[in-house]
């Protein structure tokens, strides 16, 4: 396995200014990039001393959007050399995209300049997304990864039996191709990570919670190559991007050794890239779009527009906290041939522009939060993937929901 785009070790922000500055720059010149060949734009600056009435284009981050007072929809691109306005028209078939943009995103928008050269009148959006000409790389033989995540060992509700039946499973010859098994975040319940949560742990004491998981991963083969990132109720850093664990976790959860990166990261197996997140930002993108673009329900639609985006938190001082770093570590700089994410604790998959996007559930029965905000979750399923065709099944090993 290789792995890139893991900020472990790597982190160089100091929460000052100058590190906000740095990080948005580094978002607009990368994502900027993957937009320039598909509009033939100029800087802001540039634009606003254009004549009035001539096409234009401009790329950059979203700074404010809102609506005015005769209902269309003001736009406002910021690049390095300023802002301009941009003006979408209610009556524009265009204007249902507006429930699709988000702060701080990185689009292009094309149109035609007012005749004071003030506003542009948008005619189309552009996302950076997924080239239509993307093709999936696939391995050389027929070898298979089992994607799994949101463990979450320690709760008083995670699903011992169906995991057991898991690892069981993993030394038939049923699972004799499966030879990688990477896990997307929250190995343990964790302590302290919401109000009352103590009472819901069957183990109270976090290095306990992880000598336990340990034990979990012992149960699987030991010729498995197996790769971890950490989530959000893992022993880390809240904000993203997060570090892999310390020396002391990594010492703990060391059974056959595991290979333990950051969230996110890129891991390329047999020559299949794959993106491995957490997911924490799928919370904000299923609040902020409506109910049938993107829901808990149908995870691996909030996905593809993390993808469409080509960013993993586009939307930055909302509820998923993001670190700023003199890099962007939450660009998908490159295309990954599969997208594996968990923490909705749903299960989803489907294709985005030939990239098999997988929300792989969860190994933790519904919790009290999860009942009181209608969350049903989706417990003991195992994704299985051929990385020589991306074809993938599903396993299930929980039997009854009072496992």
């Amino acid at each position: 396995m290789r792995v890139s785009g893991d900020i472990t070790g790597e982190s160089t922000g100091t929460g000052e200014y100058r590190d906000f500055v740095s990080l948005f720059r580094d978002r607009y010149k990368q994502l900027s990039q993957q937009l320039r060949g598909r509009v033939n734009h100029r800087p802001s600056r540039a634009v606003s001393v254009m004549n009035g009435g001539q096409e234009a284009a401009v790329i950059g981050l979203i700074n404010d959007i809102r609506s005015t007072k005769n209902g269309h929809w003001l736009i406002e691109i910021e690049d390095t050399t300023g802002t301009f306005p941009c003006l979408l028209m209610s009556d524009h078939p265009l204007s249902a995209i507006v429930d699709e943009l988000l702060l701080d995103e990185c689009v292009a928008v094309e149109g035609t300049l007012s005749e004071d050269a003030g506003i542009l009148f948008a005619e189309a959006v552009h996302f950076p997304d997924i080239p239509r000409t993307y093709e999936p790389n696939t391995a050389d033989r027929h070898v298979q990864a089992a994607l799994i995540s949101d463990i979450h060992v320690g709760s008083n509700e995670f699903a011992e039996r169906a995991w057991n039946r898991f690892a069981e499973w993993l030394h038939t010859d049923e699972a004799s191709a499966v030879e990688y098994l990477l896990i997307a975040g929250d190995m343990v319940e964790g302590v302290g990570v919401y109000p009352d949560q103590d009472k819901e742990l069957d183990i109270v004491d976090i290095y306990e919670q992880y000598e336990s998981f340990a034990e979990c991963l012992k149960a699987v083969p030991g010729d498995l190559e197996i790769l971890m990132i950490p989530g959000n109720h893992d022993a880390v850093r809240l904000a993203e991007p997060q570090p892999g664990f310390d020396e002391e976790l990594r010492s703990i959860m060391s059974a056959h050794d595991p290979q333990i990166t950051g969230n996110p990261s890129f891991v390329t197996i047999e020559g299949v890239d794959i993106l491995l997140y957490h997911g924490t930002s799928l919370d904000e993108i299923i609040a902020e779009l409506p109910d049938e673009k993107a829901s808990y329900d149908n995870p691996h639609t909030a996905m593809a527009y993390l993808l469409k985006k080509r960013h993993l938190a586009p939307q930055f001082g909302g509820k998923t906290r993001v670190a700023p770093e003199e890099e962007d570590y939450l660009i998908v700089d490159r295309v990954p041939d599969i997208f594996h994410a968990g923490h909705v604790h749903k299960l989803g998959w489907a294709k985005y522009h030939d990239v098999l996007t997988i929300n792989s559930g969860c190994w933790q029965a519904q919790t009290s939060f999860q009942k009181s905000v209608n969350i049903n979750p989706d417990v003991g399923y195992a994704p299985i993937v051929s990385l020589d065709t991306l074809e993938m099944t599903v396993r299930k090993f929980l039997w009854a929901t009072h496992e």
